[in-house]
């Protein structure tokens, strides 16, 4: 046996216990007969890059290899020759990478310039348009606020003022009058002006993938509109949503004609990321003005002429448009000059219906209880009068 097939043999004796090892004339083999520390040893072997005159190592474990080992050198001189052939395909991949990695990097700084130039040549464009002073019909520069100051600083300051005017008309409403003057005679005025937000208080948005957006009208809806509306109340559908999205609905919601006017997102205030909704721009006696709706950053500017709602979730069970047009009837009947201290009591508790509720609830018992007094009264009234006639006698 060569020194190769010693150096092996004692090898696999140190590497696990038990082994037994074995050599025949025409092939030498080690054969292990327990897994521990054999499969190590075995694959270390089987990997070597290198060939010469085979050894065969049959593991008697779960795998079972050819191996491969020169028979003069040392296994442990196998593997570590091995190790730095394996190091050295591993840098000559890594250098590889780094070569792969390089025209990435330039064409990442390419794009990144690439996009810079263009955002500069778009801001240098707009802010030469925006800039630009005014000609008339003949060609003729008009002469503005601007006109006087040096070419550069006069541009800068025509494009601020347009940004500035961009930045208004997004933030401001779209006219400071929304509303029309109120009707003179012989036309009929109503005597009150009743605010509503379409989207969580008339109808409830929904979305599918077979259908797209629908819109759920609230259970009670024409009824709410036909008690609601003229001569009664003036009523408006003032909603953040967009023109073109809302008109068509109301079309459909409304087709007797109870909505007297239609306010979109134009009309809104965009204050701290909310469209609000300046009831001082409705043209309207700010006394008699209800609005109705189920955001409280919309009414955040008139607090006092609010009904605020919980926002309808589509349910079909729900009441409260019916409860709803029974307060706001019942204000108006009332023929109050300012609704704002009314709105104020309500405003106070959770659920301003209900809390109308309780309270018309207990204004009836106190009626029902006044009509029996008063009829108890009459009773014992009666007798007296009826013992009175006849003692003194009937007056002709």
């Amino acid at each position: 046996m060569g020194k190769g097939t010693k150096m092996a043999a004692l090898m696999a004796r140190r590497a696990a216990r038990g082994f037994v090892l074995f050599s025949s004339a025409s092939r030498r083999e080690i054969v292990i007969t327990q897994p521990t520390g054999a499969a190590v040893l075995c694959h270390r072997l089987f990997t070597s890059r290198r060939v010469a005159p085979v050894y065969r190592f049959a593991c008697a474990s779960r795998f079972s290899t050819t191996i491969s080992v020169p028979a003069e050198d040392s296994i442990t001189q196998s593997i570590l020759k091995e190790k730095s052939t394996e190091q050295g395909a591993g840098d000559k991949e890594g250098h590889e990478d780094k070569k792969d990695e390089k025209p990435k990097r330039d064409w990442t700084k390419i794009s990144i310039y690439a996009t810079l130039a263009l955002f500069g040549i778009g801001g240098t464009v707009s802010f030469v348009e925006m800039g630009r002073p005014q000609r008339d019909e003949n060609g003729q520069v008009i002469k503005d606020e601007f006109s006087n100051d040096v070419i550069f600083l006069a541009y800068f300051r025509r494009a601020w003022k347009e940004m500035m005017g961009y930045k208004t008309m997004i933030e401001e409403p779209s006219r400071e009058k929304l509303l029309p003057d109120p009707l003179q005679e012989p036309y009929y005025q109503p005597p009150y002006t009743l605010v509503l937000e379409m989207t969580g208080v008339l109808v409830h948005p929904e979305w599918t993938y077979g259908t797209g957006w629908r819109f759920k009208k609230r259970p009670g809806l024409d009824y709410f509109l036909s008690q609601v509306g003229p001569p009664l109340f003036e009523v408006v559908i003032y909603t953040r949503e967009q023109g073109f999205t809302a008109y068509p609905l109301i079309d459909s919601l409304d087709p007797n004609g109870y909505i007297m006017y239609r306010l979109f997102r134009d009309a809104t205030k965009y204050m701290n990321g909310h469209h609000v909704k300046d009831l001082s721009s409705l043209n309207r006696d700010m006394g008699k003005v209800i609005i109705v709706d189920c955001d409280p950053h919309a009414y955040q500017l008139q607090p006092s002429n609010a009904v605020g709602l919980q926002k309808w979730d589509g349910n079909s069970d729900d009441r409260t448009l019916f409860d709803l047009a029974f307060f706001l009837r019942t204000i108006a009947t009332s023929g109050v000059e300012d609704i704002r201290p009314v709105l104020d009591y309500y405003r106070s508790e959770d659920d301003p219906l209900e809390a109308f509720k309780r309270n018309q609830a207990r204004l009836q018992e106190r009626q029902a209880r006044k009509i029996e007094e008063e009829a108890e009264s009459k009773k014992t009234v009666a007798p007296l009068g009826s013992w009175s006639r006849g003692f003194f006698g009937t007056r002709r």
